[in-house]
Protein backbone atom coordinates (compact mmCIF):
# COMPACT_ATOMS: atom_id res chain seq x y z
CA UNK A 1 0.00 0.00 0.00
CA UNK A 2 1.30 3.29 -1.08
CA UNK A 3 1.36 6.78 0.93
CA UNK A 4 -2.66 7.90 1.84
CA UNK A 5 -3.42 11.21 2.95
CA UNK A 6 -7.10 13.32 2.63
CA UNK A 7 -7.88 16.56 1.36
CA UNK A 8 -10.39 18.55 1.31
CA UNK A 9 -12.13 21.46 -0.62
CA UNK A 10 -15.51 23.68 -0.58
CA UNK A 11 -17.73 25.57 -3.08
CA UNK A 12 -20.97 27.41 -2.34
CA UNK A 13 -24.22 27.95 -4.51
CA UNK A 14 -24.63 31.26 -6.40
CA UNK A 15 -27.24 32.20 -3.31
CA UNK A 16 -24.97 32.04 -1.06
CA UNK A 17 -24.58 35.80 0.53
CA UNK A 18 -21.00 35.84 -0.06
CA UNK A 19 -21.70 34.96 -3.51
CA UNK A 20 -24.50 37.51 -3.92
CA UNK A 21 -22.65 40.08 -3.38
CA UNK A 22 -19.65 38.87 -5.56
CA UNK A 23 -22.34 39.26 -8.41
CA UNK A 24 -23.67 42.18 -7.20
CA UNK A 25 -19.81 43.21 -7.76
CA UNK A 26 -19.13 41.81 -11.09
CA UNK A 27 -22.72 43.25 -12.33
CA UNK A 28 -21.57 46.61 -11.96
CA UNK A 29 -18.09 46.20 -12.99
CA UNK A 30 -19.54 44.38 -16.17
CA UNK A 31 -21.90 47.20 -16.94
CA UNK A 32 -19.33 50.08 -16.84
CA UNK A 33 -16.68 47.76 -19.22
CA UNK A 34 -19.74 47.94 -21.24
CA UNK A 35 -19.37 51.53 -22.19
CA UNK A 36 -16.28 52.02 -20.86
CA UNK A 37 -13.26 49.76 -20.95
CA UNK A 38 -10.93 51.66 -19.83
CA UNK A 39 -12.91 52.44 -16.41
CA UNK A 40 -11.20 51.93 -12.76
CA UNK A 41 -13.61 50.08 -10.39
CA UNK A 42 -13.19 48.83 -7.21
CA UNK A 43 -16.73 47.80 -6.27
CA UNK A 44 -17.59 46.52 -2.75
CA UNK A 45 -20.93 45.16 -1.88
CA UNK A 46 -22.31 43.90 1.34
CA UNK A 47 -26.18 41.96 1.55
CA UNK A 48 -27.89 41.52 4.45
CA UNK A 49 -31.93 41.28 5.41
CA UNK A 50 -33.84 43.51 3.70
CA UNK A 51 -30.57 45.47 2.39
CA UNK A 52 -28.13 45.94 -0.17
CA UNK A 53 -25.13 48.63 0.55
CA UNK A 54 -22.67 49.20 -2.24
CA UNK A 55 -19.50 50.94 -2.00
CA UNK A 56 -16.83 51.61 -4.68
CA UNK A 57 -14.26 53.91 -6.25
CA UNK A 58 -14.87 54.36 -9.81
CA UNK A 59 -13.23 56.77 -12.63
CA UNK A 60 -15.44 56.24 -15.60
CA UNK A 61 -16.89 57.91 -18.27
CA UNK A 62 -19.53 55.71 -18.20
CA UNK A 63 -22.87 56.09 -16.71
CA UNK A 64 -24.98 52.66 -15.28
CA UNK A 65 -27.90 52.78 -13.02
CA UNK A 66 -26.98 50.85 -9.97
CA UNK A 67 -29.84 50.11 -8.21
CA UNK A 68 -31.51 48.71 -11.38
CA UNK A 69 -28.07 46.26 -11.96
CA UNK A 70 -28.18 44.97 -7.86
CA UNK A 71 -31.84 44.55 -8.08
CA UNK A 72 -31.51 42.21 -11.81
CA UNK A 73 -28.82 40.35 -10.27
CA UNK A 74 -30.58 39.49 -7.22
CA UNK A 75 -33.79 38.50 -9.51
CA UNK A 76 -31.70 36.20 -11.62
CA UNK A 77 -30.42 34.45 -8.75
CA UNK A 78 -33.47 33.71 -7.24
CA UNK A 79 -34.34 35.79 -4.12
CA UNK A 80 -37.55 36.74 -5.65
CA UNK A 81 -40.35 36.09 -2.73
CA UNK A 82 -39.80 38.52 0.14
CA UNK A 83 -40.68 35.60 2.62
CA UNK A 84 -37.49 34.67 2.01
CA UNK A 85 -35.88 37.49 3.85
CA UNK A 86 -34.22 39.27 1.17
CA UNK A 87 -35.58 40.00 -2.84
CA UNK A 88 -35.18 41.86 -5.63
CA UNK A 89 -38.12 43.84 -5.04
CA UNK A 90 -38.29 44.92 -1.49
CA UNK A 91 -34.61 45.23 -0.61
CA UNK A 92 -33.43 48.80 -0.08
CA UNK A 93 -30.58 49.70 -2.02
CA UNK A 94 -27.92 52.00 -0.74
CA UNK A 95 -24.72 53.52 -2.41
CA UNK A 96 -22.04 55.54 -1.51
CA UNK A 97 -19.44 56.11 -4.30
CA UNK A 98 -16.22 57.47 -4.64
CA UNK A 99 -14.16 58.65 -7.19
CA UNK A 100 -10.60 56.49 -7.63
CA UNK A 101 -7.64 58.29 -6.05
CA UNK A 102 -5.72 60.20 -8.57
CA UNK A 103 -2.35 59.36 -7.05
CA UNK A 104 -2.87 55.44 -8.53
CA UNK A 105 -4.38 56.61 -11.59
CA UNK A 106 -1.07 58.55 -12.30
CA UNK A 107 0.56 54.80 -11.82
CA UNK A 108 -1.73 52.99 -14.38
CA UNK A 109 -2.47 55.13 -17.00
CA UNK A 110 0.85 54.57 -17.76
CA UNK A 111 0.73 50.63 -17.87
CA UNK A 112 1.69 50.21 -14.23
CA UNK A 113 0.42 48.15 -11.42
CA UNK A 114 -2.80 49.00 -9.92
CA UNK A 115 -1.33 47.85 -6.65
CA UNK A 116 1.90 45.80 -5.03
CA UNK A 117 0.83 42.33 -4.44
CA UNK A 118 1.45 38.91 -4.86
CA UNK A 119 -0.80 36.40 -6.76
CA UNK A 120 -0.39 32.52 -7.32
CA UNK A 121 -1.45 30.16 -10.11
CA UNK A 122 -1.79 26.46 -9.93
CA UNK A 123 -2.24 23.70 -12.59
CA UNK A 124 -2.33 20.04 -12.08
CA UNK A 125 -2.57 16.62 -14.17
CA UNK A 126 -5.14 15.45 -11.94
CA UNK A 127 -8.22 16.21 -14.00
CA UNK A 128 -8.69 17.12 -17.44
CA UNK A 129 -9.57 20.36 -16.54
CA UNK A 130 -5.88 20.96 -14.65
CA UNK A 131 -7.82 21.37 -11.46
CA UNK A 132 -7.72 19.74 -8.08
CA UNK A 133 -9.97 16.96 -7.74
CA UNK A 134 -11.85 18.23 -4.74
CA UNK A 135 -12.59 21.69 -5.65
CA UNK A 136 -13.68 20.26 -9.43
CA UNK A 137 -16.44 18.19 -7.67
CA UNK A 138 -17.32 20.96 -5.03
CA UNK A 139 -17.89 23.39 -7.81
CA UNK A 140 -19.65 20.67 -9.13
CA UNK A 141 -22.35 19.65 -6.78
CA UNK A 142 -22.86 23.37 -5.92
CA UNK A 143 -23.75 23.63 -9.66
CA UNK A 144 -25.83 20.89 -9.89
CA UNK A 145 -27.99 22.41 -6.65
CA UNK A 146 -28.70 24.95 -9.17
CA UNK A 147 -29.71 23.20 -11.96
CA UNK A 148 -31.91 21.20 -9.72
CA UNK A 149 -33.77 24.19 -8.26
CA UNK A 150 -33.93 26.04 -11.94
CA UNK A 151 -35.08 22.95 -13.79
CA UNK A 152 -37.67 22.36 -11.30
CA UNK A 153 -36.67 18.67 -10.98
CA UNK A 154 -36.18 19.22 -7.02
CA UNK A 155 -39.11 22.27 -6.59
CA UNK A 156 -38.18 22.70 -3.10
CA UNK A 157 -34.53 23.62 -3.21
CA UNK A 158 -34.20 27.15 -2.52
CA UNK A 159 -30.91 29.26 -3.69
CA UNK A 160 -28.60 29.14 -0.76
CA UNK A 161 -26.35 26.17 -0.41
CA UNK A 162 -22.80 24.61 0.34
CA UNK A 163 -20.39 21.14 -0.78
CA UNK A 164 -17.53 19.90 0.50
CA UNK A 165 -15.83 17.32 -0.80
CA UNK A 166 -13.02 14.62 0.95
CA UNK A 167 -11.16 13.01 -1.57
CA UNK A 168 -8.72 10.13 -0.60
CA UNK A 169 -4.80 10.04 -2.32
CA UNK A 170 -2.99 7.70 -3.10
CA UNK A 171 0.78 8.43 -3.70
CA UNK A 172 -0.78 11.76 -4.81
CA UNK A 173 -3.19 10.26 -7.18
CA UNK A 174 -7.00 10.21 -6.12
CA UNK A 175 -8.41 7.16 -5.24
CA UNK A 176 -11.77 7.28 -3.88
CA UNK A 177 -14.25 9.99 -2.63
CA UNK A 178 -13.76 9.70 1.27
CA UNK A 179 -16.85 12.09 2.52
CA UNK A 180 -19.73 14.44 0.99
CA UNK A 181 -20.90 17.11 2.61
CA UNK A 182 -23.90 19.05 1.55
CA UNK A 183 -26.27 21.85 3.00
CA UNK A 184 -29.19 22.36 0.79
CA UNK A 185 -31.89 25.38 1.40
CA UNK A 186 -35.35 24.02 1.07
CA UNK A 187 -38.84 25.11 1.42
CA UNK A 188 -39.99 24.27 5.16
CA UNK A 189 -42.40 21.57 4.21
CA UNK A 190 -39.92 19.19 2.96
CA UNK A 191 -38.98 16.17 5.43
CA UNK A 192 -35.18 15.80 5.57
CA UNK A 193 -34.84 12.44 4.33
CA UNK A 194 -36.31 13.26 1.30
CA UNK A 195 -34.14 16.23 0.95
CA UNK A 196 -31.01 13.46 1.76
CA UNK A 197 -32.21 10.91 -0.25
CA UNK A 198 -33.02 12.94 -3.37
CA UNK A 199 -29.72 14.47 -3.27
CA UNK A 200 -28.25 11.37 -3.36
CA UNK A 201 -29.88 9.97 -6.67
CA UNK A 202 -29.94 13.61 -8.28
CA UNK A 203 -27.05 14.63 -7.90
CA UNK A 204 -23.84 13.11 -6.35
CA UNK A 205 -24.26 9.56 -7.50
CA UNK A 206 -24.65 10.79 -11.37
CA UNK A 207 -21.69 13.55 -10.69
CA UNK A 208 -19.36 10.88 -9.56
CA UNK A 209 -20.12 8.33 -12.21
CA UNK A 210 -19.22 10.98 -14.87
CA UNK A 211 -15.96 11.41 -13.73
CA UNK A 212 -15.41 8.00 -13.03
CA UNK A 213 -16.02 6.74 -9.41
CA UNK A 214 -19.00 4.26 -9.22
CA UNK A 215 -18.22 3.29 -5.82
CA UNK A 216 -20.00 5.19 -3.20
CA UNK A 217 -18.60 7.82 -0.75
CA UNK A 218 -17.52 6.16 2.31
CA UNK A 219 -20.08 8.60 4.18
CA UNK A 220 -22.35 11.79 3.59
CA UNK A 221 -23.37 14.43 5.68
CA UNK A 222 -26.26 16.01 3.99
CA UNK A 223 -28.31 18.86 6.22
CA UNK A 224 -26.74 17.46 9.22
CA UNK A 225 -28.52 20.53 11.45
CA UNK A 226 -31.79 18.63 9.55
CA UNK A 227 -33.31 21.90 8.62
CA UNK A 228 -31.80 24.59 6.34
CA UNK A 229 -35.08 26.77 5.33
CA UNK A 230 -33.28 30.42 6.50
CA UNK A 231 -30.50 31.08 4.21
CA UNK A 232 -29.09 34.32 2.21
CA UNK A 233 -28.75 37.11 3.23
CA UNK A 234 -31.66 37.14 5.62
CA UNK A 235 -29.65 34.00 7.62
CA UNK A 236 -25.99 35.68 6.96
CA UNK A 237 -24.24 38.68 6.28
CA UNK A 238 -22.54 38.69 2.49
CA UNK A 239 -19.51 40.63 1.64
CA UNK A 240 -17.59 40.93 -1.46
CA UNK A 241 -14.29 38.61 -2.01
CA UNK A 242 -15.13 36.54 1.58
CA UNK A 243 -14.20 33.38 -0.68
CA UNK A 244 -10.64 33.30 -2.34
CA UNK A 245 -10.27 29.82 -1.24
CA UNK A 246 -13.37 28.74 -3.01
CA UNK A 247 -12.71 30.95 -5.77
CA UNK A 248 -9.12 29.25 -6.74
CA UNK A 249 -8.01 25.82 -6.37
CA UNK A 250 -9.68 25.40 -3.00
CA UNK A 251 -7.08 25.23 -0.40
CA UNK A 252 -4.57 23.47 -2.98
CA UNK A 253 -1.18 25.75 -3.48
CA UNK A 254 -0.98 29.39 -1.94
CA UNK A 255 -2.97 32.72 -1.92
CA UNK A 256 -2.04 35.74 -2.01
CA UNK A 257 -4.78 37.09 0.66
CA UNK A 258 -6.30 38.97 -2.75
CA UNK A 259 -9.94 39.16 -3.98
CA UNK A 260 -11.15 39.17 -7.18
CA UNK A 261 -14.86 40.63 -7.75
CA UNK A 262 -15.87 44.02 -8.13
CA UNK A 263 -12.36 44.66 -9.65
CA UNK A 264 -11.18 46.08 -12.75
CA UNK A 265 -8.31 43.99 -14.37
CA UNK A 266 -5.86 46.51 -13.83
CA UNK A 267 -5.73 45.45 -10.57
CA UNK A 268 -3.10 42.69 -10.38
CA UNK A 269 -5.21 41.06 -7.55
CA UNK A 270 -7.41 39.82 -11.05
CA UNK A 271 -5.25 40.13 -14.03
CA UNK A 272 -2.07 38.40 -12.39
CA UNK A 273 -3.86 35.82 -11.06
CA UNK A 274 -5.70 34.80 -14.09
CA UNK A 275 -2.28 34.91 -15.82
CA UNK A 276 -0.85 33.01 -13.63
CA UNK A 277 -3.00 30.12 -14.13
CA UNK A 278 -2.77 30.48 -17.79
CA UNK A 279 1.01 30.21 -17.20
CA UNK A 280 0.68 27.28 -14.47
CA UNK A 281 -1.57 25.81 -16.93
CA UNK A 282 0.52 25.36 -20.38
CA UNK A 283 3.54 24.53 -18.46
CA UNK A 284 1.87 21.34 -17.12
CA UNK A 285 -0.03 20.69 -20.57
CA UNK A 286 3.14 21.05 -22.69
CA UNK A 287 4.38 18.22 -20.30
CA UNK A 288 6.83 20.12 -18.55
CA UNK A 289 5.65 19.30 -14.88
CA UNK A 290 2.93 16.88 -13.31
CA UNK A 291 1.77 19.91 -11.24
CA UNK A 292 2.88 23.72 -11.51
CA UNK A 293 2.80 26.61 -8.58
CA UNK A 294 3.53 30.19 -9.73
CA UNK A 295 4.10 33.16 -7.80
CA UNK A 296 3.84 36.87 -9.59
CA UNK A 297 4.64 39.72 -7.22
CA UNK A 298 4.47 43.39 -8.52
CA UNK A 299 5.44 46.87 -7.34
CA UNK A 300 2.28 49.53 -7.78
CA UNK A 301 2.86 52.11 -11.04
CA UNK A 302 5.85 49.45 -12.03
CA UNK A 303 4.99 47.42 -15.58
CA UNK A 304 7.57 44.54 -14.90
CA UNK A 305 6.65 41.74 -12.17
CA UNK A 306 9.34 42.34 -9.26
CA UNK A 307 9.74 38.60 -9.13
CA UNK A 308 8.35 35.38 -10.74
CA UNK A 309 8.51 31.88 -8.72
CA UNK A 310 8.08 28.58 -9.48
CA UNK A 311 7.86 25.63 -7.74
CA UNK A 312 6.92 21.97 -9.67
CA UNK A 313 6.87 19.76 -6.40
CA UNK A 314 9.89 18.23 -7.94
CA UNK A 315 7.30 17.04 -10.96
CA UNK A 316 9.67 19.40 -13.56
CA UNK A 317 11.30 17.83 -16.73
CA UNK A 318 13.74 20.63 -16.08
CA UNK A 319 14.55 22.47 -13.15
CA UNK A 320 12.05 25.20 -11.75
CA UNK A 321 14.74 28.05 -12.18
CA UNK A 322 15.11 27.01 -15.75
CA UNK A 323 11.51 26.66 -16.16
CA UNK A 324 11.10 30.29 -14.26
CA UNK A 325 13.47 31.53 -17.52
CA UNK A 326 11.47 29.68 -19.89
CA UNK A 327 8.53 31.80 -18.84
CA UNK A 328 9.91 35.09 -18.61
CA UNK A 329 11.12 34.44 -22.53
CA UNK A 330 7.81 32.96 -23.40
CA UNK A 331 5.07 35.60 -21.26
CA UNK A 332 4.93 38.82 -21.40
CA UNK A 333 3.20 39.69 -17.50
CA UNK A 334 3.21 43.36 -17.90
CA UNK A 335 -0.32 43.98 -16.36
CA UNK A 336 -1.30 45.60 -19.59
CA UNK A 337 0.29 42.95 -21.92
CA UNK A 338 -2.30 40.79 -19.80
CA UNK A 339 -5.18 43.08 -20.38
CA UNK A 340 -4.39 43.12 -24.19
CA UNK A 341 -3.36 38.87 -24.40
CA UNK A 342 -6.81 37.66 -22.14
CA UNK A 343 -8.98 40.23 -23.10
CA UNK A 344 -9.84 41.32 -19.98
CA UNK A 345 -11.13 44.83 -20.49
CA UNK A 346 -14.45 43.08 -21.77
CA UNK A 347 -17.48 42.66 -19.56
CA UNK A 348 -17.18 39.06 -18.62
CA UNK A 349 -16.89 38.73 -14.79
CA UNK A 350 -20.05 37.96 -13.55
CA UNK A 351 -19.88 34.87 -14.95
CA UNK A 352 -16.85 34.15 -12.95
CA UNK A 353 -18.19 35.60 -9.80
CA UNK A 354 -19.50 31.96 -9.10
CA UNK A 355 -18.16 28.30 -9.41
CA UNK A 356 -14.85 29.47 -9.45
CA UNK A 357 -12.65 31.23 -11.86
CA UNK A 358 -10.03 28.77 -12.89
CA UNK A 359 -10.89 25.24 -14.52
CA UNK A 360 -14.12 26.32 -16.94
CA UNK A 361 -13.60 25.75 -20.73
CA UNK A 362 -15.95 28.50 -21.44
CA UNK A 363 -15.47 31.28 -24.31
CA UNK A 364 -15.05 34.30 -21.34
CA UNK A 365 -12.01 32.80 -19.65
CA UNK A 366 -9.07 33.10 -22.04
CA UNK A 367 -6.69 32.19 -19.41
CA UNK A 368 -7.82 28.93 -19.63
CA UNK A 369 -6.68 28.30 -23.10
CA UNK A 370 -3.92 26.09 -24.09
CA UNK A 371 -2.58 28.52 -26.75
CA UNK A 372 1.43 28.56 -25.33
CA UNK A 373 1.58 24.78 -25.28
CA UNK A 374 3.13 24.61 -28.92
CA UNK A 375 5.76 27.59 -28.23
CA UNK A 376 6.52 25.86 -24.65
CA UNK A 377 7.82 22.20 -25.92
CA UNK A 378 9.61 23.71 -28.93
CA UNK A 379 12.14 25.68 -26.36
Amino acid sequence: MGMRHLFTSESVTEGHPDKVADQISDGILDAILEQDPKAHVACEALVTTGLAFISAEIATKAYVEIPRIVRSTIRDIGYTDASFGFDNQTCAVITSIDDQSGDIKQGVDPGGAGDQGLMFGYATKETPEYMPLPILLAHRLCQGLATLRRKGTLPYLRPDGKSQVTVEYEDGKPLCIDTIVLAAQHHPDVAVEKIREDLKEHLVRPLLKSVGFEQEPKSYHINRTGRFVNGGPKADTGLTGRKIIVDTYGGVGSHGGGAFSGKDPTKVDRSASYAARWVAKNLVAAGLAEKCEIQIAYAIGEPDPVSIYIDTFGTGTASDQALCDLVRRNFDLRPQAIIERLQLARPIYRKTACYGHFGRNEPEFAWEKLDRVADLQRK
